[in-house]
């Protein structure tokens, strides 16, 4: 020992007068390297670089590693954040005792690893991988394994996680990873925010500023983070690896070698974000926060957030109700909820109270909630029911659809979020009263079975005595009804006789969809036919290119709008079963939502919910209605349907390309929140896949990006330059088809760019708004944004969660947009008018059917 001692001396030593020579991924024991010779190691794959930087030109140097071949100066991991180099040259060495450590230009330590776990041979060297992992091989050999690594950047991370990286805490090793932001876009030294895994109960990951929590992922329910339940993708795998007192951590891994991405910390924005790499940028493929049911206990103890359409989004749990009912309606619920009905509290009383569930919820915050692995669910109820401070409980893993072990809350319930799809169940302990009243709640709105079977026993009876009569009577009527159906009440084709016939089965076109809409009421010709009172005239809303729109009202009151597919539309079984297959398992509060369909010889109907204020276009393009919409109404609707589309683009299922999205397709619910609707031409894409290429183009002229309605190439850029359009309409109540500036031959995107220029975007405001209530910094922002979905090159567009970003935060940095794509030339006619081909150099292209 004592000779391999004295061998890494004179080799440690040497290495100031032997620094590294050749660009390299391994650095060994007798070389260095410095600043004065601008040295780095690169890893084997050219995919990372080491060395020294300077972010503020000089005055600091620190030593960090970042992305080699990438034009983005990117820097994932710095080494001395806390202590950079003010006297150069620095130089990075491997000292006698196996750790890195920094040198100034006085010969002075800056800077040192932590101790090696392992004994570090003579042979010891330093490895930059193309994980981007800087490991110290104990014997040199240069193997990421754990018997060789005796030290890893890995274990340290700074505000980025890389593929294959952990965060969490290893209490074997004594190791706790978290990452923490920058704190400024020059300053790697440690921030205020950081995301961290906190420990106790369920394991759970926080955002904190400083002390003050922002938002968590929810608790691991042993199958996901019950905070972001659509944290699933084609190209990322997640995983939790939770071992009580040994090592509880969350890491990721991409499926392609080619797709480089990084979760990395804000200060400024206080968010997570996830990125990758896209055409040459890092585009921001998710964040968290994101929306204002994901800030931590925003509804306060005993309260839960609903973002899926309500129109206050903190609700009291069943048995509860506002603390503050003044704080309450004006929508501040951080106060929370209290008990209508206080518990009786164990022991012999212990009868006098039980359990409510409630479904599809975020578990409450598990960090002071304790676990018991061994308990089923019913010993769970049963030790709730003996514990005075109990509140609840919930299964403690769900992986592959079996409950196994329990968690019960002793503590208030906090940070609980409704989700529309199946996340948890959680039992609410309440008084016995409380379940009974909602119970007989319950029973009110959905039948019993002994209810349900008399009521079919006694209508089978009557069937059953009146179909021998039926049968004589439609005998007799049979001819007449042939005469009636020949001079029935006609609006042209689209109007039909009245049918009673049974629902279909599905043709051999269909069935291969029914997997994918199992849970979609078929509903009867017959139901239809009664709701929109035979199709009438007066019942008729609207019509599209899938056909005309009718009003109606269902047997038990619920208001639908049934879109029927005409016989002239351009669109067939083929687009129908594309927009059930596409919209029937999509939930969110800015699409539409379908409720069934109808598929009966060629009848083709889908029903959705009704918008009592139709489409945004008869609000925006109407002389008189235009003024109802005030500037914080119109930037409501503008962010609504950016979340929308984000949601099909990023976090749904399917990454969804709706292809024709303009005003005529977004709805307005009774509270004017805006819903995106119409996927009859919507396209599904796989993980992997970025663009598609089309010989029929379809859409709305005006509406269509360039490379789209030129070459037929599509992608989500090709939808973000559609949600451009429509902000800068939004804005000025013009069309971007109809507006035309005839003196200086502009369209609206052109006249936009112009006014962009000049310094007077302030001027594109609708008039009737006159100055009234409008956030000028916010409508400067929007037309900022809306320029930059619009540009030529589609790779120069923001994805959807950066134009959300960009939008929601005030703090948020918009880059300067260039210049417009070119728009399809001067036309003043409705969205409905059809499109001829189109030619480019006079080379016919494509064939295009726009609407």
């Amino acid at each position: 020992m004592r000779a391999c001692a004295l061998h890494l001396v004179l080799l440690a030593t040497a290495a100031a007068f032997f620094p590294l020579s050749t660009s390299t991924d391994t650095l060994g024991p007798s070389e260095s390297i410095t600043t004065g010779n601008n040295q780095t190691l690169v890893s084997a794959g050219g995919v990372f670089q080491l060395g020294f930087f300077s972010p503020d030109g000089g005055a600091r140097t620190y030593l960090g590693i970042w992305y080699y071949n990438i034009t983005l100066h990117t820097v994932v991991w710095v080494a001395n954040r806390q202590s950079p180099v003010r006297s150069t040259p620095a130089v990075l060495r491997l000292s006698v005792d196996g750790r890195l450590v920094i040198l100034d230009g006085q010969n002075g330590t800056v800077w040192s690893s932590a101790a090696p776990t392992v004994n570090v041979t003579a042979g010891g060297t330093l490895r930059l991988l193309d994980s981007g992992n800087f490991i110290l091989s104990a014997d040199g050999s240069g193997s990421d394994s754990d018997q060789s690594v005796a030290w890893q950047s890995f274990d340290y991370p700074t505000d980025t996680l890389l593929p294959g990286m952990k965060l969490g805490v290893d209490v074997k090793a004594g190791i706790t990873r978290n990452i923490t932001a920058w704190r400024g876009a020059s300053d790697p030294a440690p921030g205020d925010v950081t995301f961290k895994l906190v420990t106790g109960g369920l394991p759970q990951f926080f955002l904190l500023r400083g002390d003050t929590r922002l938002y968590t992922s929810g608790p691991w329910n042993g199958e996901i983070l019950t905070g972001v339940p659509y944290l699933k993708s084609n190209d990322f795998t997640f995983k939790v690896v939770y071992v009580p007192g040994d090592e509880t951590y969350y890491s990721y891994s991409i499926g392609g070698d080619a797709l480089l991405s990084r979760l990395v910390v804000d200060e400024a924005a206080g968010q997570v974000q996830r990125f990758v790499l896209l055409n040459g940028g890092w585009s921001n493929f998710w964040y968290y926060p994101n929306d204002p049911c994901d800030s931590y206990a925003k509804c306060g103890p005993f309260g839960y957030c609903d973002n899926t359409g309500q129109s206050q989004a903190c609700v009291c749990l069943p048995g509860f109700q506002p603390r503050s009912p003044q704080q309450w309606n004006l929508r501040d619920g951080k106060a929370g909820c209290v008990r209508t009905t206080s518990l009786s509290c164990g022991g012999a009383n212990a009868s006098s109270d039980g359990f409510w569930v409630v479904k599809r919820m975020k578990l409450p915050e598990a960090t002071n909630a304790t676990v018991y692995p061994g308990m089923t669910l019913d010993q769970c109820r049963q030790a709730c029911l003996g514990n005075c401070s109990c509140r609840a409980y919930a299964a403690a893993n769900v992986s592959g659809g079996v409950s196994r072990g329990c968690v019960i809350w002793a503590v208030d319930l906090l940070d609980m979020r409704l989700f529309p799809t199946d996340v948890e169940d959680v039992y609410i302990r309440l008084a016995q009263s409380e379940i009974d009243a909602l119970n007989a709640a319950a029973k009110h709105r959905v039948p019993s079975k002994r209810v349900v079977v008399a009521v079919v026993t006694t209508v089978a009876g009557v069937l059953l005595l009146l179909s021998v009569v039926c049968c004589c009577v439609w005998r007799k009527r049979r001819k007449r009804q042939c005469a009636t159906d020949s001079s029935a009440p006609s609006g042209g084709d689209d109007v039909l006789p009245f049918r009673t016939r049974k629902q279909q089965a599905l043709d051999e076109n269909w069935k291969g969809a029914e997997k994918d809409v199992d849970d979609l009421p078929l509903f009867d010709l017959a139901v239809i036919l009664a709701a929109t009172d035979s199709f009438s005239a007066s019942n008729k809303i609207g019509e599209g290119g899938f056909g005309p729109v009718y009003m109606g009202k269902l047997e038990d009151g619920q208001e639908v709008a049934v879109k029927r597919l005409s016989r002239r539309s351009m669109q067939g079984a083929v687009e129908f079963k594309n927009e059930v297959k596409l919209i029937a398992k999509l939930q969110h509060r800015n699409l539409v939502r379908l409720l069934g369909c109808c598929v009966d010889e060629e009848e083709r109907m889908l029903l959705y919910e009704y918008m009592h204020n139709q489409s945004l276009d008869t609000f925006i393009f109407d002389e008189g209605k235009r003024s109802l919409l005030r500037w914080q109404k119109r930037f409501d609707i503008i962010l609504g349907i950016a979340r929308g589309l984000q949601y099909l683009h990023e976090d749904s299922r399917f990454r969804i390309i709706h292809r024709d999205l303009k005003a005529s397709n977004v709805l307005l619910d009774r509270n004017m929140v805006p819903k995106i609707s119409d996927f009859g031409i919507a396209r599904m894409f796989g993980g992997d896949q970025t663009t598609a290429y089309t010989l029929k183009v379809i859409g709305t002229y005006g509406y269509m990006s360039p490379e789209y309605a030129m070459d037929g190439v599509f992608s989500m850029k090709s939808d973000i330059y559609s949600f451009g359009v429509l902000v800068l309409e939004i804005i000025t109540g013009k069309r971007n088809r109809g507006f035309y500036e005839e003196d200086l031959d502009l369209n609206l995107l052109r006249y936009a760019w112009m006014m962009w220029k000049e310094g007077r975007s302030v001027e594109l405001v609708d008039k009737v708004m006159d100055g009234s209530g409008v956030n000028y910094s916010e409508v400067l922002r929007c037309i900022q944004v809306a320029l930059l979905c619009v540009e030529v090159q589609p790779r120069n567009r923001p994805l959807m969660s950066s134009v959300v970003m960009m939008l929601a935060s005030e703090n948020a940095t918009v880059p300067e947009p260039n210049e417009p794509g070119v728009n399809i030339g001067k036309n003043t006619s409705e969205d409905t008018d059809s499109s001829h081909g189109l030619t480019a150099n006079s080379v016919t292209i494509t064939a295009i059917d726009a609407r």
